[in-house]
């Protein structure tokens, strides 16, 4: 598959014309929000084996080859020509496609309120193919060491249409918010923490849970032993089930880093007794904070390059959003940006007659308008490009995987790059 930025004057017959396809299916596969009013710097994912390079000034065979990764004369053989011949600027090279590696990708999906939205279902059957887990959050602890379900609905039954592993996801929150001292009673109090467990093992079993997931955050620092004393009991537990066990974790770059969100966390102790981790490396522009990439490149290396010291990078799954932030300027401390999809920032741009820019150093599309109020905004949110920069380091540091919060959320390119760049482990 090629990724395609539009350039100014552009159309979709023109596009398709280059790339030898049609313009229908351009509009299906990018399920494209805006076909009669494209965006400068707006990108699709044109859907070809293998991709196009046009030669540009200094180009040789030899750069080309680093460039793109595959060998000089397979590159001359495909195209009929010779290794050493001279290229023309502007000249059409053929790049076959590279070999793929197998990965794992998890979705969670999060229904709110007393019913689960069609929409938000359909999301999770037109994700479930391209996933190895589907994870419901959450199950919420009790302080007597029973459980709040979620609404499931139909999840299990996707999951088990779509051979996904379903991930029961637990997590230490009381009315929606993580709380240190349920995790303090789950993790020190032994005869809630085994009901706790016992309940879990009933629970797994009645709906098929495969992979027991806690997602416990902002613990006492003081209960960082405890925890991992917890996990290995849990393990010892699921493990008679023949069930995996993996658990969540802050973006941390060292293993002393200071705040509540991150000292319960030990990495070193999380590598040696879970089966495989999620480390949460997005929210760096959040909602209630300035406007920013909400994961960019830099920050997510600098945690998972620190990770794979600690544990091995096969138990690594990097944590990407599948959202963008709409935030109004200035910012102003205690205002709160809107959630949005990358399909609809798209439209955003498209009814504002603003071009979409993109930032290389954090690897991330963004840009500016004006509303009808005359108040300013700014939004960064994802493309084809910034989830391939990321696929492009999954596959340089070895990692296990991908986990994506949330479904929901309409980011089709995404799931035509997975099929591109990996083949989809299922369990």
């Amino acid at each position: 598959m090629q990724i395609h930025v539009i350039q100014r004057g552009q159309s979709l017959t023109g596009i398709a014309q280059a790339y030898g396809t049609t313009a229908e299916r351009l509009i299906s596969t990018n399920q494209i929000p805006n076909p009669n009013d494209l965006v400068v710097g707006q990108t699709l994912v044109i859907p070809i084996t293998g991709s196009y390079y046009w030669v540009r000034a200094g180009d040789t065979l030899w750069s080309i080859s680093r460039r793109v990764g595959i060998p000089v004369e397979e590159i001359a053989r495909v195209n009929r020509i010779t290794a050493n011949q001279t290229l023309s600027i502007g000249q059409r090279l053929y790049i076959p496609p590279r070999p793929k590696r197998d990965a794992e990708f998890n979705a969670y999906v999060e229904p709110r309120g007393t019913t689960v939205a069609p929409a938000l279902e359909q999301s999770a059957r037109e994700a479930a193919p391209y996933l190895t887990y589907l994870a419901p959050f959450s199950f919420q602890a009790l302080r007597d060491g029973s459980l709040k379900e979620p609404l499931l609905n139909q999840f299990p039954a996707i999951a088990r249409a779509n051979n996904n592993v379903l991930m029961m996801v637990i997590t230490n929150q009381e009315n929606d918010q993580f709380n240190d001292e349920l995790g303090r009673i789950l993790l020190n109090d032994q005869a809630i923490q085994t009901r706790f467990l016992n309940n879990i093992v009933a629970t797994a079993q009645r709906y098929g849970f495969r992979d027991i997931h806690f997602d416990f955050e902002y613990l006492r620092p003081e209960d960082r032993e405890a925890y991992n004393r917890f996990l290995r009991r849990a393990k010892q537990r699921f493990s008679q089930e023949g069930w995996l066990l993996s658990t969540a974790l802050a973006p941390k770059t060292s293993a002393g880093q200071k705040g509540r969100w991150y000292e319960a966390h030990d990495y070193k102790a999380h590598g040696e007794i879970v089966d495989f981790v999620v480390i949460m490396t997005y929210e760096w522009g959040y909602s209630g904070g300035p406007a920013m990439a909400v994961s960019p490149i830099g920050p997510v290396r600098d945690v998972l390059e620190y990770a794979i010291t600690e544990m091995p990078a096969s138990k690594i799954m990097m944590g990407q959003n599948l959202y963008g932030y709409d935030w109004t300027l200035p910012f102003v401390q205690g205002s709160t940006a809107r959630a949005i999809s990358p399909q609809r920032a798209i439209m955003i741009a498209a009814e504002n007659d603003v071009a979409i820019q993109y930032d290389y150093r954090a690897q991330a599309p963004f840009f500016n308008y004006t509303d009808r109020a005359g108040k300013r905004h700014e939004v960064w949110f994802e493309d084809a490009r910034s989830i391939q920069a990321k696929f492009n380091l999954i596959k340089e540091l070895g990692l296990r995987g991908m986990s994506y919060w949330k479904l929901g959320l309409s980011f089709p390119q995404n799931w035509l790059l997975i099929t591109d760049n990996f083949n989809v482990r299922k369990r």
